[in-house]
């Protein structure tokens, strides 16, 4: 299954042009992977992406394809930025276990050291202990609106998810998450959530600066990503987001709903350019596929210059078992992303022990550690290069899991 994997050895260093590949695995997977995108595209089901795939720290497939923007001309490069999402919260993950690492932040300190007035109660109106850990592992008893259906509580308490609301201030964030009764008791289940803006805030005080700041002085500066932050550094790079369509993806407006589960998911793409939207921890960093990369290595080869080693296997050891099915049937939950317990049980060609995880305007990656093998994969297509048929054939051309 893996031997494909296995034999690629081709001299790509990380952000250098290519050296000469050995030629007959890396024409294979070229040709594996180039067929899923060039699919996707002719079928219209994504607009755009940038695919990068690193084995042993050296790059052995990169391409930049389709549009950046499919109205005006504009054609997908490497170096494009996308609306993270979700890929932000591994981001500020990793910025939190800095600062324990530094022993400005504990594990286990109770959010009310932080954050005083965050002090939401149970149904039964009693105020449990919410830490540190349980935001790490979303297992506060935190929700989402985008999980429940319209009429449930984080809709009528408006509630953001950190995709909307342009102009919504962290502090009233926090007010309305606090109103609404906690859906289970803290480390007694498991629910994604915005468990990771609260986070942020945490994030913010324990390192003394904006949120920004904080993540940029623990975490992207050190590792180079000069084009990942929570503002847009080069307008004429980012990318223009499109939700699924027939007989092709939609181009988002302002605001912009996208049905899916029990309700659905509004978008906002214009917030990531208002200075008076709060900083989410959960979802509102802008970045390339490059800088995410060395993101991920980083983490794949010990943490430095982020993080010590002892900090990552932490990260990368289960904290929430496989009944959470954080990615479905086999995955775990660390303290970052997901992370996979049974492969046969997930369908999946992966190693157990892989991390992944996706972003909401059309992305997904996962490291596979026992392979040495680190994937990312940004779209500008809502949710199809998140978790569509794009995500998974991608994976699957990459194990060549067909022979």
């Amino acid at each position: 299954m893996h031997s494909a994997i296995a034999a690629l050895m081709v001299a790509v260093t990380v952000g250098l042009a290519p050296a000469t590949p050995e030629p007959a695995e890396e024409r294979a997977l070229q040709a594996r992977v180039d067929g899923v995108i060039d699919r996707a595209l002719a079928e219209k089901r994504i607009v755009g992406t940038v695919v990068l795939i690193a084995r042993d720290g050296k790059v052995v497939y990169r391409r930049a394809a389709g549009a950046a923007d499919r109205e005006a001309g504009r054609p997908m490069r490497e170096d494009a930025l996308f609306r993270l999402a979700s890929l932000s919260k591994s981001v500020v993950s990793v910025a939190a276990l800095a600062l324990i690492e530094q022993q400005k932040l504990g594990l286990e300190d109770p959010v009310t050291k932080w954050i005083p007035t965050f002090r939401p109660r149970l149904a039964d109106g009693s105020e449990p202990v919410i830490t540190v850990r349980h935001l790490l592992t979303h297992t506060a008893g935190l929700s989402y609106d985008l999980m429940e259906p319209p009429d449930g509580p984080y809709h009528k308490a408006r509630i953001s998810s950190g995709l909307d609301q342009t102009g919504l201030s962290m502090k009233e964030n926090l007010r309305r998450i606090t109103s609404v009764p906690l859906s289970y008791a803290p480390g007694k289940g498991w629910g994604y959530s915005v468990a990771t803006d609260v986070l942020g805030e945490v994030v913010a005080r324990a390192g003394g600066a904006p949120l920004p700041k904080v993540v940029e002085r623990l975490v992207t500066r050190p590792l180079g990503m000069a084009g990942t932050g929570f503002n847009v550094r080069d307008a004429a790079r980012l990318t223009t987001p499109y939700a699924d369509g027939k007989p092709e993806p939609v181009r988002m407006g302002d605001s912009h709903f996208v049905p899916w589960g029990p309700n659905g998911v509004t978008f906002e793409p214009k917030r990531v350019f208002d200075a008076r939207s709060f900083p989410s921890a959960g979802a509102g960093m802008v970045g390339s596929a490059g800088d995410y990369l060395k993101f991920l290595e980083s983490l794949r080869t010990g943490g430095a210059p982020v993080l010590k080693p002892s900090t990552v296997e932490q990260l990368s050891t289960v904290q929430v078992g496989p009944e959470a099915q954080t990615l479905g049937p086999g995955w775990g939950f660390g303290l970052a992303s997901g992370l996979l317990v049974d492969p046969v049980q997930a369908r999946s060609p992966q190693s157990a022990g892989t991390w992944q995880w996706m972003g909401a305007y059309g992305h997904h990656w996962f490291v596979d550690p026992k392979q040495r093998l680190t994937v990312v994969a940004l779209t500008n297509t809502t949710f199809e290069g998140m978790w569509g048929p794009f995500a998974t054939q991608l994976r699957d051309a990459i194990y060549d899991a067909g022979r």
